[in-house]
């Protein structure tokens, strides 16, 4: 509980972290330092990163669980967050659980209920309705596109936590997670070097970049896939219930993010789907019938 608390605080400033840079950088150049940093710090741990038994075949879902994350997730929720805001973006991350619960559905063949496709079509609509009711400004010129964008990365990272959990059995945590990072190197550096780098950096600057790839990349993501290995996946996608409180917490100390009225109902109506989705269903009670 601790660690999955832990990573829903750092995934949550992450936004507003990225929401910084992008301002300074282009996004390939955000990821591919992000990811540099991170395999930086992985290389310091390298002796316990060849701790497994590869078994035939399982290149396929090491493959997909690269490509998942951080390639198509990192691409969608950075090119997101040019065109929503930070709160917005994190909102949108509380339809995970929901989200991890149908793709266990289809690849682990795990049971979900006709209450779960409900809370989950409510949840849509509340997404849908966020990027409606936002006014466009500075840090958000087009949420409708911006919150579609995140909602897809959503649907990334709840396939990787589902492929992560049947990869675990046979690897550990630490080589699963410092994989995402040596890809996301290769990945990233030809969009870094597309485009001129700035002339100058600042201090600060590099301070959120290191936070990104060292606490984030490297500290969230462990702290998550750790628990995912102690938990079912369900359970540990529950936790990003938090994802939003503490983006939107963030956002509005540390960006001066504000919603609009409509956007306030719409996160409600997008919590509200999240409640009907994760509510326990009720067992029946047999009742024995009196023999005569």
């Amino acid at each position: 509980m601790l660690a999955l608390t832990l990573a829903m605080l750092l995934w949550g400033s992450s936004f507003i972290a990225l929401k910084h840079v992008l301002g300074v950088w282009e996004f390939g150049q955000v990821l591919f330092m992000r990811m540099l940093v991170a395999g930086l710090c992985w290389l310091l741990l390298w002796r316990h990163l060849w701790r497994f038994s590869y078994q035939a075949g399982d290149w396929r879902w090491l493959a997909l669980l690269g490509a998942l994350e951080p390639c198509l997730y990192f691409l969608l929720e950075v090119n997101a967050l040019r065109y929503t805001s930070a709160g917005q973006a994190g909102m949108v991350c509380a339809l995970l659980p929901l989200l991890v619960a149908m793709v266990a559905y289809l690849l682990l063949g795990e049971r979900i209920s006709r209450r779960q496709l409900l809370g989950c079509m409510i949840a849509i609509c509340g997404v849908v309705a966020l990027g409606l009711g936002g006014e466009q400004a500075a840090n958000a010129p087009n949420p409708l596109l911006g919150n579609a964008l995140e909602m897809l990365a959503m649907l990334c990272a709840a396939t990787y936590s589902v492929v992560l959990k049947k990869l675990s059995s046979r690897y550990g945590v630490l080589p699963l997670t410092a994989l995402q990072a040596f890809v996301g190197i290769l990945f990233f550096a030809p969009f870094a070097f597309s485009s001129p780098w700035p002339a100058s950096w600042r201090p600060f600057d590099l301070a959120v970049i290191l936070f990104l790839g060292a606490c984030v990349t490297l500290g969230a993501y462990l702290l998550y896939n750790w628990a995912v290995t102690q938990v079912k996946v369900t359970m540990a996608a529950a936790y990003v219930n938090l994802l939003p409180v503490f983006t939107l917490i963030f956002a509005y100390l540390l960006l001066g993010e504000r919603l609009t009225p409509l956007q306030g109902m719409a996160c409600l109506t997008v919590l509200f789907g999240i409640a009907v989705g994760q509510m326990p269903l009720r067992r029946r009670k047999m009742v024995a019938e009196p023999v005569n």
